[in-house]
């Protein structure tokens, strides 16, 4: 396949443009690299909560993945492959800045983060009713941020490939190399304690109940 025919992508699947890469294609790495271009650096971003670290640990991303084309097995799905690539960047890159590996929510202008983080707060007030109740829209985006936050960091990997990348299971026990029944716990730990950071939140800006009749 000429360089020239990967500029429809949306018909060429991960596998195919790969093994055009492998041949020395560069416009089939290209188009890989578009494909997961706007996807992986949010979930950098918000992985390493910074914008510059993150644009420098996706770089890194596909620079490994182009290392390692020849590594890659065929016939296995290319983003679990590509996510655990960028989440092994993503924990070297912040040991080596010393850095807490944070979680950054609400950047602004920044596509589509707001709007995640809106998401994932209308999933957690869904299971109880009462902290949409005492809180405005702003103050659960600001528990929730802070909430993700404070969570460790298993627990904060889990529930950004789960909730933001939208990952099922098995891809995210694949991405993390732990069992599927890992995956599941951390997964509802997580989301427990931050429905409890959340409902302590609601006390501490709750007005006082009415009289009752």
């Amino acid at each position: 396949m000429p360089e020239s025919a990967v500029s429809d992508t949306a018909v060429v699947s991960d596998e195919k443009l790969i093994a055009e890469a492998r041949t020395g294609n560069q416009g089939a790495f290209n188009s890989l690299v578009g494909r997961y271009e706007k996807e992986l650096y949010g979930y950098l971003r918000r992985y390493v909560g910074d914008a510059t670290l993150a644009e420098d640990v996706f770089q890194n991303t596909f620079l490994k993945v182009y290392e390692k084309l020849d590594q890659y097995e065929q016939g296995r799905p290319f983003r679990p492959w590509l996510y655990t690539i960028a989440t092994h960047q993503a924990v070297d890159t912040l040991r080596r800045q010393n850095r807490r590996k944070a979680v950054s929510l609400d950047r602004h202008g920044s596509s589509g983060l707001e709007s995640d983080q809106s998401s994932l707060a209308d999933l957690l007030v869904a299971r109880d009713e009462s902290p949409q109740d005492a809180m405005s829209r702003e103050e659960q985006k600001q528990a929730l941020r802070q909430a993700v936050e404070e969570l460790p960091e298993l627990y904060r990997q889990v529930m950004l490939l789960a909730y933001y990348q939208e990952m099922k299971y098995k891809d995210i026990a694949e991405v993390l190399g732990v069992p599927l029944g890992t995956v599941k716990s951390r997964l509802h730990a997580a989301v427990n304690r931050l429905m409890g950071k959340l409902k302590d939140a609601t006390e501490g800006t709750a007005s006082p109940s009415a009289p009752t009749d």
